[in-house]
């Protein structure tokens, strides 16, 4: 990573704790390892990307339905999935600190990843030491061989820890959705093809997790299961990638930072026909930004075989029974947020009051993305002010996450708002009292236009909705 990359990297992690975006997890007690917890701005920041993925994907799809599985499953859905069997990372520990990594990992951030794809396991250690790749930890060329690791979290279920109460905390959202499947179309009498939504949290046993909120050990994904006959699964499969695509770019990501990786055949997944990633230009490289495969009937078959219950699709005009295959498109919402929080960072040139040269940091989030959406700003504590300000304040909260602050000069006030990415600044000054309008301040251009208060609400509704 280049040394301006990472500090473009820095900065977003100390506007975030700066700013209540996002907070290092159990800080006061000297942290936990890659575990983000996600403050007062953060917190709208990721409701909004779930409020944007669930509309443009389920509300205005008639294909599309949700649902909520719980985290908890019975411990035969993995032995079902292949996760239990197959579900591992490539370990190496250095013999002289004795760390633990991901032996991929180590390559991959040398080489990439089209360069390291399908790696054999009992090839990581060679390819190590060949290549000179150091410890992390300690700068030593000394590796075990690789093995592997289960990345899933074990836990007991009842008040005894024996083998009979064995449950995983579950990897992936995606098998709720297939052990749901005969619920959801015996209750809603879909038609194929259509798909079933999910936004939940997940947990893998990252061994090298870091980037910041990239990768974790929590972590929430959304996810939609798209079922089809075998036969139409290509054209719907392009549907799906158009349709993704233009999620990112429609939202403000910058298309020329997103590109297509297709997974080489001895990198797909085991139940995975076809693969590609949405990947974006981290600071770091190109990473995995959302997956989408062609997971066949893999899924379904398996759990019927397991559980001996049919789920099937009985087609309404000819009566036959099938296994319907499956196309998923799979989005990490951390990993998301974390996306468009990077390509919203903004540093401008301005000047000062004074005159004098200075760097404005702004997020130039998309107006459904950005977390306050309009924040009220009286020019003086004085009660004078004070109260037509609450007045307009009470008046917008219903409508949208609308932020109060009478705190500092009003250019610090600016400047704060700029950097939680607020859209409009409403100013209450004491012209107000006379003419009874306001100062209503644009995020990205900073153009300043006097709006009579009776129209304010219209005024923000027009601009908040324009796009």
């Amino acid at each position: 990573m280049s040394a301006k990359k990472e500090n473009l990297m820095e900065k977003i992690v100390s506007l975030s704790k700066r700013r209540g975006i996002i907070f290092p997890g159990s800080e006061i007690y000297g942290g936990l390892a890659n575990t983000w917890d996600y403050g007062p701005v953060g917190v709208e920041l990721k409701n909004n990307v779930k409020k944007i993925w669930w509309k443009y994907f389920v509300q205005e799809r008639e294909d599309i339905v949700g649902l909520d599985a719980a985290i908890l499953m019975n411990p035969k859905t993995w032995e079902a999935s292949g996760h239990v069997a197959g579900f591992s990372d490539p370990l190496v520990d250095c013999k002289k600190c004795k760390t633990r990594h991901r032996g991929d990992k180590l390559l991959e951030e040398k080489f990439g990843v089209d360069k390291i794809a399908g790696i054999k396991l009992e090839d990581v250690q060679p390819r190590l030491i060949k290549e000179k790749i150091k410890c992390p930890d300690c700068g030593a060329v000394d590796w075990t061989e690789a093995k592997r690791f289960n990345l899933m979290f074990k836990t007991h279920q009842g008040v005894t820890e024996d083998s009979g109460s064995l449950v995983y905390l579950r990897p992936e959202t995606a098998q709720g959705i297939f052990v749901n499947f005969k619920n959801v179309l015996d209750t809603t009498h879909m038609k194929l093809p259509f798909g079933i939504a999910q936004i939940g949290k997940a947990f893998r046993n990252e061994i090298t997790p870091g980037n910041f909120t990239f990768r974790t050990r929590e972590f929430e994904q959304m996810e939609i299961e798209y079922f089809v006959a075998e036969k139409d699964w290509k054209k719907k499969y392009e549907e799906f990638k158009e349709a993704c695509w233009k999620f990112f770019t429609g939202y403000g990501l910058n298309p020329k930072k997103l590109r297509w990786r297709q997974h080489a055949s001895d990198e797909l997944s085991h139940y995975s026909k076809e693969t590609y990633d949405i990947e974006y230009q981290f600071p770091w490289g190109w990473g995995e930004l959302e997956g989408f495969a062609y997971r066949t009937d893999f899924d379904l078959a398996q759990h019927e075989k397991f559980s001996g219950q049919k789920l099937r699709y009985r087609e309404p005009e000819t009566g036959k029974e099938f296994v319907p295959h499956c196309i998923e498109p799979s989005f990490g919402l951390d990993r998301t947020a974390l996306t468009f929080l990077l390509d919203a960072y903004t540093e401008e040139e301005v000047r000062g009051a004074s005159g004098e040269k200075e760097t404005r940091v702004v997020l130039k989030f998309h107006k459904d993305i950005a977390p306050i959406k309009v924040a009220i700003l009286p020019l003086s504590k004085k009660e004078e002010l004070t109260k037509p300000a609450r007045d307009i304040f009470n008046s917008l909260k219903s409508h949208w996450m609308v932020q109060y602050d009478e705190t500092q000069s009003i250019g610090k006030r600016y400047r704060r708002q700029d950097e939680i990415g607020t859209p409009f600044c409403v100013t209450v000054d004491f012209e107000t009292l006379d003419d009874k309008a306001v100062t209503v301040r644009d995020r990205d251009t900073m153009k300043q236009e006097r709006v009579s208060v009776d129209k304010l609400n219209k005024y923000l509704k027009d601009k908040l909705e324009a796009c």
